[in-house]
């Protein structure tokens, strides 16, 4: 057992070999001949079928429709919003042959879908009756990446992406903020994630937003994690694509609009939030397998009694049969995370016990009674979730610093992990110098500020804002 966990890094000694041995030795992912894309293996496709399971449901019972489009842009059509193509330029992927022939017109594979949805919304939205429009797509994209690493950053990535069409300025930016709240409370309820919301600056919002709102998460090494985003998007790219509707004052106007989007990255940050040098550590309610049952000894008969009560609770589990020793399934049980261990030992089962054990702590529990085994395991999932949130969040709030002096800044920044929080006046020259110093980013915005003055420069402040490495 000890040759086996040994085999992963020390993430306290690199941090980054620690997280490739992770993903490799879970099952999680295996590279592929296509350089810069990953084969997501059955567990961690099991792991993104609970996360679109979860938010497609929130989507749905918030209003929204799936729909699918094309994967295709014409690169007329992308340069319709010259903004947004800019942005999106240096990581675009072309096609410029179908089979043997040489296309008219290039196509790109694409990166995003703005331009398709704008497309559509024209010959659609005619009228106010024609609104809201609430869409939601289920699919991949291709950003052609120059460094990538598995679910952080890849050429090919799953995701979801959202666009919604408005009568009125007010409904869209209601819109926006309400789809960065369902994403808040999908990661802390579900992926037991701290996070911090805030609005992104004009430098770094989407292309062709007004404004961008981001949810941003610490990894356990300090560097943040942008886990979703939620853009409004104003008449920007209506305007561009020709897209107006009859109102009720029998006057056209043009409508304004939202998008918003998730991807498979929230694995990434599931696994450098929780994971420790043992292997992974799912928190119970995103977790696919619930419960890995180990059977040691002649058991049969009290194998299938727990089976069924765990089948019967609800609880999801497999039973390790393979022909290893137990030390070696034990392990095996941690490096995958299951939450929860089931030891269900001849031995301990003649002593009037079984035990269960936690994947976070590795805490050994009696279980005396197996009709109450779903009961207990239910109770320690609830604990286990509550507790891996608090722990996240306590080691989380350790690496944020606080800033009054651009010399304090810098001296966090060269000497300690973590997100900086200053006070900003709001000139993209001071976010320039801080990144060209220190190599950190603006995370984002958590509120306005006037009474101080900038760390960086010592004008007026507008704002107080984190900065930090990132993924």
């Amino acid at each position: 057992m000890g040759t086996y966990i040994k085999d992963i890094t020390d993430r306290e000694v690199d941090f980054a070999k620690w997280y490739t041995d992770i993903v490799k030795k879970a099952d999680l992912v295996d590279y592929s001949n296509v350089k810069g894309s990953m084969i997501i293996r059955p567990y961690a496709y099991a792991i993104w079928e609970n996360i679109v399971s979860i938010l497609d449901k929130e989507f749905k019972r918030l209003g929204h429709e799936n729909v699918q489009m094309p994967m295709f842009i014409p690169e007329s059509l992308l340069n319709i919003e010259k903004e947004h193509v800019e942005g999106f330029a240096p990581e675009v992927a072309w096609v410029t042959y179908g089979g043997n022939e040489k296309l008219e017109e290039r196509m790109c594979v694409r990166p995003t879908s703005e331009t398709l949805f704008c497309d559509h919304f024209k010959k659609i939205i005619k009228s106010y009756r024609d609104l809201p429009v609430l869409y939601n797509q289920w699919c991949t994209i291709v950003r052609w990446e120059k460094t990538t690493r598995p679910f952080l950053r890849s050429r090919e990535i799953l995701w979801q992406e959202g666009h919604t069409m408005h009568a009125t300025a007010e409904e869209a930016k209601n819109e926006t903020l309400r789809m960065l709240k369902v994403y808040e409370d999908f990661q802390r309820n579900y992926l037991a994630m701290p996070v911090i919301v805030g609005k992104k600056t004009d430098k770094e919002k989407f292309a062709g937003a007004e404004e961008t709102y981001t949810i941003e998460a610490m990894m356990w090494d300090g560097v943040a994690l942008q886990n979703g985003t939620s853009h409004y998007f104003g008449t920007h790219f209506a305007k561009a694509f020709g897209i107006e509707f009859l109102d009720k004052d029998n006057k056209l106007k043009t409508p304004y609009q939202t998008s918003w989007g998730s991807t498979t990255r929230m694995i990434g940050g599931l696994i450098m939030t929780h994971g420790d040098d043992r292997g992974l550590v799912l928190p119970p309610k995103i977790a696919p397998t619930k419960v890995m049952i180990i059977p040691i000894g002649k058991v049969d008969t009290e194998l299938e009694q727990v089976k069924e009560t765990l089948a019967n609770a609800g609880i999801t589990y497999k039973v390790d049969l393979a022909d290893k020793t137990p030390g070696y399934k034990f392990a095996e049980a941690e490096i995958k995370g299951y939450p929860i261990r089931i030891e269900l030992g001849r031995r301990d089962l003649d002593n009037g016990f079984t035990t269960i054990v936690r994947r976070d702590t590795l805490e050994k529990i009696q279980v005396h009674d197996l009709k109450e085994i779903a009961n207990i395991i239910n109770e320690t999932m609830d604990k286990m979730q509550h507790e891996m949130y608090e722990r996240a969040e306590v080691r989380r709030n350790s690496m944020i610093y606080t800033a009054k002096s651009y010399d304090e800044f810098k001296d966090i920044a060269m000497n300690k992990s973590g997100f900086i929080k200053i006070n900003w006046c709001g000139d993209v020259a001071c976010e320039n110098k801080i990144k060209e110093d220190t190599g950190m980013k603006s995370r984002c915005i958590i509120k306005e500020n006037t009474s101080d003055v900038c760390c960086v420069c010592g004008k007026t402040s507008k704002y107080e804002i984190y900065f930090g490495r990132q993924y």
